[in-house]
C-alpha cells in the first residue's frame, strides 16, 4: 500500500530553512554503503545505508510525476542551468527538506540512482558560461537522469553530453562532493564521478560502493583480500602438532572491521558474495536489510560544536537504510529511530493519472510502533 502522502509545500518552512542555514556553519561526515543484490529470479534488489555525522538529514520519501519540468540550480555566474521534461515518473528519499534534492531515486521503468559522499577526491567540470544550458549541479544530475531515461545504457550515453560544474548546494555553503551509482532491472551497473574536471564511468562493478578514493582504486585494494573465503579454514599440522582455527569464521580473518570506506568496501564486498541465494520479493530484502543492518554505525563527532538550536542524532548516525525491489517496483525502508520496516509500493501509483508530486517525511515522529506479544492466547 502507498502510505499517507501529503502534497509538498510551495516553499521550505521556516524550520527546514533555519537547519538549512545551521548545517552550513557545522563540519559532516558521512559514510554510505551501497550493496546491490541478485535473487535467484534474476530480479535486482539495490540499497544503501544513509550517513551524515551527527545531525539530521531530515530525509522524507516523494512521488513525482511524468511531464513535469525542471530547472537545474543556478550556474556559477548567475545563469540560468539546463532544464528539461521529465519523461518518466519518478519516486524516492529526499534530502534537507528539499523537494528537488534527492538521494536515492527509482523510477517508473526501475531504473535506480544512489547518491554517496565522495570528500577529497571530487572535481567537477569546469564551467563554460556558452554551454550553460546544457550544465547541472551534481545533485541535479540525479533527476535529470532519473526523469529521462530508462536505461543504464541511456545514463552513461547521456552523462557524455550535459556538464557537472561546480554549484554550491545553499543547505550545505559548499558543492556537494558526490558520486552515483546507476543500476536497472537488467543488471546493468555503472559508477559515475567526476575528478580532476574529468567524467569517469566505471561500467565493470561489483554491485558494492562506499565513499572515497575513486571507484577504480577500491577494486584494486580487493586484490590485498584473496584469502578471504566463507568456509573455515583446515587444520594445520606444526611439528607434530595439530592446530585448529578458534571457533567458527577463520575463511574471513582478515577481514577490516573499521568504519573508513576502504574497509566497508570490502565487507560489502565479502558480505555480498557470501549472502544465502534469495528467490526475490521480500525474501531477498530480507537479506538485503541484514546486510545492509551490518554498517549501522556510531554518532560521529563532538557535540559540543553544534549550533545552537541544531539537536544531534540520537539514536546513531546512520539515518536511513533503504532497499529497492526493482521486479515489482516496491521500496523498503527503516530509520534510525524506528527500526520497523515500511514499504511504499510504486505499482500501485497511477501514473497516468499522477499531476503533482506527492511527499512525506521518512520518519514518523512519535514512540517507535512496538507489537506487543501476549504469551497464552
Amino acid at each position: 500500500m502507498i502510505p499517507q502522502i501529503l502534497p509538498p509545500a510551495s516553499m521550505r518552512s521556516a524550520a527546514a530553512m533555519t537547519l538549512a542555514a545551521l548545517l552550513s556553519l557545522a563540519p559532516v561526515a558521512e559514510a554510505c554503503t551501497y550493496v546491490r543484490l541478485t535473487a535467484s529470479d534474476g530480479s535486482q534488489h539495490p540499497g544503501r545505508t544513509m550517513e551524515w555525522g551527527n545531525f539530521d538529514l531530515v530525509p522524507g520519501f516523494a512521488i513525482v510525476p511524468r511531464g513535469r519540468d525542471h530547472s537545474a540550480m543556478t550556474m556559477p555566474d548567475g545563469a540560468a542551468g539546463a532544464t528539461w521534461t521529465g519523461t518518466y515518473g519518478y519516486a524516492g528519499v529526499t534530502l534537507l527538506g528539499r523537494e528537488d534534492l534527492f538521494g536515492d531515486i527509482i523510477n517508473e521503468e526501475g531504473l535506480v540512482l544512489n547518491l554517496l559522499y565522495f570528500p577529497g577526491f571530487t572535481g567537477y567540470q569546469p564551467y563554460d558560461p556558452a554551454l550553460a544550458s546544457s550544465s547541472l549541479s551534481a545533485t541535479d544530475f540525479m533527476t535529470y537522469m532519473g526523469s529521462q531515461f530508462a536505461t543504464v545504457d541511456e545514463v552513461k550515453a547521456a552523462a557524455k553530453e550535459i556538464r557537472v560544474v561546480s554549484v554550491v548546494e545553499p543547505a550545505l555553503g559548499f558543492p556537494a562532493p558526490v558520486h552515483v551509482v546507476v543500476s536497472d532491472p537488467t543488471g546493468d551497473e555503472i559508477v559515475v564521478e567526476y575528478i580532476d574536471g574529468e567524467l569517469h564511468i566505471y561500467e565493470q562493478t561489483i554491485g558494492v560502493m562506499t565513499n572515497a578514493p575513486s571507484y577504480d582504486w577500491h577494486l584494486t585494494n580487493l586484490r590485498n583480500y584473496l584469502n578471504l573465503r566463507p568456509v573455515n579454514w583446515p587444520d594445520v599440522d606444526v611439528a607434530g602438532l595439530t592446530l585448529s582455527g578458534i571457533g567458527y569464521g577463520t575463511g574471513f580473518l582478515g577481514l577490516p572491521g573499521d568504519y573508513t570506506p576502504p574497509s566497508r568496501f570490502v565487507r560489502a564486498a565479502a558480505f555480498k558474495e557470501t549472502a544465502r541465494e534469495t528467490a526475490g520479493g521480500y525474501d531477498t530484502t530480507l537479506e538485503h536489510f541484514r546486510i545492509l543492518d551490518s554498517f549501522q554505525l556510531p554518532i560521529e563527532g563532538d557535540f559540543d560544536d553544534l549550533p545552537e538550536g541544531l539537536e544531534p542524532l540520537s539514536y546513531g548516525s546512520t539515518q536511513y537504510t533503504v532497499s529497492f525491489d526493482t521486479a515489482n517496483m516496491v521500496v523498503y525502508y527503516h530509520t534510525d529511530d524506528e527500526r520497523t520496516v515500511r514499504r511504499v509500493d510504486l505499482g500501485a501509483v497511477d501514473w497516468d493519472s499522477l499531476s503533482e508530486p506527492l511527499s512525506t517525511p521518512l520518519r514518523r515522529g512519535g514512540p517507535p510502533r512496538i507489537e506487543e506479544v501476549t504469551l497464552g492466547d
